[in-house]
């Protein structure tokens, strides 16, 4: 294992620390803690708007550390699919996951880990991506149909069933998407939390929609963001003279899973390509006159993320302008919050451009803001990668027709 990699890592985890305590007090921090642990966790809730900035991010920062921590002990070499779940994972921790709730599904996969007599390092990013379903710890403590202490303990026990039976439907869900669903996690989520709200709302059991956002926060994320971003841009020039140079093969790749960046280009190419990345859709939001709430700021992380495992400029550009025609054509509005989630979580198909060229990315981004915004009702908001769920219906209809039409083979090799 080699300590150094996991300081860009150790860096941004400061970084989410430093913001924290830049804007709240320890103790405005640790009240908004509470807020955001005591909440309900089902899309869209911005912990922004419930325990404040400081709290969002120091939020942020624990889970950061906890995954570091993980990968540390596990004695892990950093890859472009650690990196991803970091990102991902983090970004996640603004709107949905915090330092409680996570912890009883990285259980269960651990416990299946045990079951299959295997190294949990082999499931750490099913255990990361898999925290999608975080919100089923605390949403039956809400209900208060069993009390709060059992409905908790029940939530723990079913999040831990549900990271219990994560790996197997993992890896039969990639198969069904062929790997060009970055967001592979989001399918197997959704498809198990489709089932889950299937049978509680046959016990009468059902979770209020909810859409609790920030807002006003433009000029200050743009500020910090953007340096951040470029940082990494200008770190990846001085560390790597050879970065453009393998930037430009990161362009030519497909994207499909797992075509890891940082292991095939190097560190400067994938900072150079994460920076890139990060650049344009904080841009693209601004652009569009949106907000950079917090769902959006994790949407951008997230696609930071995977600027080490996937996607880059030239297979996601096509998806978004997708996307955007979509809005455009239909009855909702472009800069609202749901469509711009729909057009950053969206590049999860970025390898469907990458593979089958720009018209075919377009395609698969039209389809699917439409396809996007009728699935949380299946899943009552519990998978918080609602896109991914998205990402995944999609490929499975378009990829074997694009196969078909194009005369290109995409068996998935494991």
């Amino acid at each position: 294992m080699k300590r150094r990699e996991y300081a860009l890592l150790i860096l941004v985890n400061l970084f989410f620390f430093v913001i924290a305590f830049s804007f709240d007090s320890l103790r405005e921090v640790s009240k908004g803690i509470l807020s955001i642990i005591n909440q309900s966790d089902l899309l869209i809730t911005d912990y922004i708007a419930v325990g404040g900035v400081g709290a969002a991010f120091f939020n942020a920062g624990l889970v950061g550390a906890g995954i570091i921590f993980l990968y540390f002990i596990n004695k892990l070499e950093i890859n472009g699919a650690l990196i991803a779940a970091y990102f991902t994972t983090v970004g996640f921790s603004l709107f949905g996951k915090n330092i409680v709730n996570i912890w009883p599904t990285i259980i269960g996969v651990y416990i299946f880990s045990l079951f299959n007599k295997d190294k949990f390092k082999n499931y750490i990013l099913i255990a990361l991506f898999g925290t999608t379903l975080s919100p089923a710890v605390v949403e039956l403590a809400f209900l208060n149909i069993l009390g709060k202490v059992p409905g908790l303990m029940l939530g723990i026990g079913i999040a831990g069933f549900i990271g219990f039976i994560l790996p197997p439907i993992a890896k039969y869900s990639l198969k069904l998407h062929q790997g060009y669903c970055l967001y592979n996690m989001g399918l197997a989520g959704g498809l198990i939390a489709t089932m889950m709200m299937s049978k509680f709302r046959a016990f009468g059991i059902d979770f209020e929609r909810r859409l609790i956002l920030s807002t006003g926060n433009n000029q200050m994320f743009t500020f910090i963001f953007l340096s951040l971003f470029v940082l990494l841009v200008v770190f990846a020039l001085i560390i790597d003279e050879e970065a453009i140079k393998q930037y430009t093969c990161i362009l030519k790749t497909t994207g499909r899973l797992y075509m890891d960046y940082y292991t095939d280009f190097g560190v400067g190419a994938t900072l150079f390509n994460m920076g890139t990345m990060g650049i344009l859709f904080v841009v693209y939001v601004l652009g569009i006159k949106g907000e950079l709430t917090g769902p959006v700021l994790g949407a951008i992380l997230t696609i930071v993320g995977f600027g080490a495992l996937g996607k880059h400029l030239i297979n996601t550009i096509p998806v978004l302008i997708g996307t955007y025609i979509s809005a455009y054509l239909n009855i909702w509005e472009i800069n609202s919050q749901s469509i711009i989630l729909a057009s950053l979580f969206g590049t999860n198909l970025a390898p469907i451009a990458g593979e089958f060229g720009w018209f075919a990315g377009i395609i698969a981004g039209f389809f699917h803001v439409s396809v996007v915004m009728n699935m949380s009702y299946l899943h009552g908001g519990l998978n918080l990668y609602n896109n991914g769920f998205a990402g995944g219906i999609v490929a499975i209809v378009l990829v074997p027709i694009l196969s078909a039409i194009m005369r290109k083979k995409v068996e998935y090799k494991y």
